[in-house]
């Protein structure tokens, strides 16, 4: 079993409940997450989705980070190519200011996903292909050595140790071996892709005052329930609204499983939602330490974030505690380590 377990939650709305709900759910999930003792708890930066109320992740960390008081919380992650590094580290800084000791810095090289949200944000395509650039930047205004603009300090930021992780995109895994930085890579439904991106990290990691070892976060969808097929239900209203985007270019609210069962799909339409149910760790507590151990043993990750979204949060909640238990979560969860 993977010896850390961690949630990253994605604010994802629901058919029938505002955004602003979805907001409060994630503060709600990551409070039961302490309590059933994961190690960290994470959200996500996404721009105009419908389906995704996260649009801001620090100022949802802060709120999540005030609501709980010992698990780890951060970004899986902040896109660094929409912001400037300054800025980031700042708003980092104050974090860590107001919650010591608890604050994960996740960042992606991601840009928005429509050329109007990258007009609006004032980016472009290209602009992630500074990713290792501007972390390079980001680092340095944390630890005082950025030389770019010698008269400039990031406070409260400058001096604070700030743990941070680079999620692997394409050249994401070269970049934090590179960085001698934690790496977080998904998803799970490609596993072989996942074990190569981790073997490629940990040949290349170069040592750094971040870490002198190489530190593997896999992520994916992971679903318990009683029987595999209560399992099953828990992935329908995600795989459907992947369906959806991919053939109406929108990517919706959730919608309930008995809803999208009843649907009356395209070919198309069926063999996406299709795709999306496959291949992620599901079934019951029995089955998935199964497919869990064979996670561990494909890529040796030293840690699961798990990135589960239902329109069920009751079954959802339920998933999180049987999980927890099959894991053998000791909760509350500690902010020790990485």
């Amino acid at each position: 079993m993977i010896r850390r377990i961690s949630i990253l939650d994605r604010s994802r709305t629901r058919e029938g409940h505002p955004a602003p709900q979805a907001l409060r759910d994630t503060v709600e999930l990551a409070r039961a997450a302490e309590r059933l003792g994961y190690h960290r708890f994470w959200v996500s930066e996404h721009h105009s989705v419908p389906g995704v109320a996260g649009s801001a992740p620090t100022v949802l960390a802060a709120a999540v980070a005030g609501a709980t008081r010992r698990i780890r919380v951060g970004t899986g992650g902040v896109m660094l190519p929409n912001h400037q590094p300054l800025v980031v580290a700042e708003q980092f800084g104050v974090l860590e200011s107001l919650f010591p000791g608890r604050i994960d810095m996740g960042l992606g090289r991601s840009v928005g996903f429509t050329g109007g949200i990258r007009r609006a944000l004032g980016r472009d395509t290209g602009d992630a292909d500074r990713f290792e650039e501007q972390l390079a930047e980001l680092l340095g205004w944390l630890d005082g050595t950025q030389r770019a603009h010698p008269e400039v300090h990031a406070r409260p930021a400058e001096g604070l140790r700030i743990p941070a992780y680079v999620l692997a995109t394409g050249e994401g895994a070269g970049i934090a071996a590179r960085a001698g930085l934690p790496l977080v890579v998904g998803d799970l439904r490609a596993r072989e892709r996942v074990a190569q991106a981790a073997r490629r990290y940990r040949a290349e990691f170069r040592p750094s005052a971040a870490g002198s070892e190489p530190y593997v976060v896999v992520s994916g969808t992971v679903a318990v329930a009683d029987t595999p097929e209560a399992a099953r239900r828990i992935l329908i209203p995600e795989a459907w609204s992947l369906a959806h985007s991919r053939t109406r270019g929108s990517f919706p609210p959730l919608r309930p499983a008995e809803e999208v069962e009843a649907l009356a799909m395209t070919p198309k339409e069926r063999e996406l939602y299709e795709g999306g149910l496959a291949g992620h760790v599901h079934g019951t507590q029995e089955q998935v330490a199964k497919q869990l151990a064979e996670v561990a043993e494909q890529t040796g990750a030293d840690e699961l974030l798990v990135t589960t979204s239902t329109y069920d949060r009751t079954a959802l909640l339920d998933s999180f505690e049987r999980l927890a238990r099959l894991a053998g979560l000791t909760g509350p969860a500690g902010s020790a380590g990485l």
